[in-house]
């Protein structure tokens, strides 16, 4: 029948849109993609908001299952596939979408809030980013530095950095720094110091997110608060995001 991935927002259920959630309440079946995000709300308050079964979906189910899952359910039915922020950031629901088309399903792709329009309250011109970077948690046998190498080659660009998710455990502003800085500090190209400036947000999206604005060394020492956290290191600024980020200095 068909296939809607649908994006649900950025931090809760009322970041849904009207669109998204006409049509979740149309869906046969819902599956919850568990794995790049998590919302405010958890499953079982989404089932109570939705009055629907929400079957939770794995990276394991998503990327090596969905032909007897989602995609065997899409082909008799309107299965909704529910992904927090906007669906279509992560390259998994676009391999997703590339397997459904070659079954000959129906696919549906409905937008929604995410953390790459969310930073525009920080006032930084969304034009001047650069690419955005990932910062995973180090272990002894992976320490990857791939992130440092995206925040030198955007020079003069504002670069985003997505933190670390992993068994529950949101990585910290303090962490991702100190992750910089100890690259910094093995290769010595003075990309990441204590004196560099920074932009540390959490709970973009929601009525009360806190933004800081500071060198390095000052938001380490800062407290920011229930998760979800992210990183802006800016490059060269207009006047007025000058101005803007003014206001979110201590």
């Amino acid at each position: 029948m068909s296939l809607y991935i649908i994006s649900l927002g950025l931090h809760d259920y009322k970041d849904i849109s009207l669109k998204a959630l006409e049509l979740i309440k149309d869906c046969d079946i819902l599956y919850l993609e568990t794995y790049t995000c998590k919302y405010k709300e958890s499953i079982e308050e989404l089932e109570k908001k939705f009055n629907k079964e929400i079957i939770p979906a794995d990276r394991t189910l998503v990327e090596t299952k969905a032909e007897t899952t989602i995609l065997e359910n899409a082909q008799t039915k309107h299965v909704g596939f529910l992904v927090i922020g906007d669906a279509m950031s992560a390259t998994t629901h676009s391999d997703l979408y590339l397997r459904a088309k070659e079954l000959n399903i129906k696919t549906y792709i409905i937008p929604g809030s995410s953390v790459f329009t969310a930073v525009g309250i920080t006032g930084l011109q969304l034009y001047n980013f650069g690419r955005t970077g990932s910062i995973p948690f180090n272990t002894e046998s992976f320490k990857p530095e791939t992130y440092y190498n995206i925040l030198k080659e955007n020079k003069n660009l504002h670069t985003l950095m997505l933190l670390d998710l992993k068994d529950n455990k949101y990585m910290s502003i303090r962490e991702a720094i100190n992750n910089l800085l100890e690259i910094e500090e093995k290769r010595k190209e003075k990309i990441f110091t204590e004196n560099t400036l920074c932009i540390g947000c959490a709970r973009l999206g929601s009525l009360n997110p806190t933004i800081i604005a500071g060198s390095a060394k000052e938001l380490k020492n800062d407290d920011f608060g229930a998760p979800v956290h992210c990183l802006i290191i800016p490059g060269k600024l207009h006047f007025k995001e000058e101005e803007m980020i003014n206001t979110y200095r201590k």
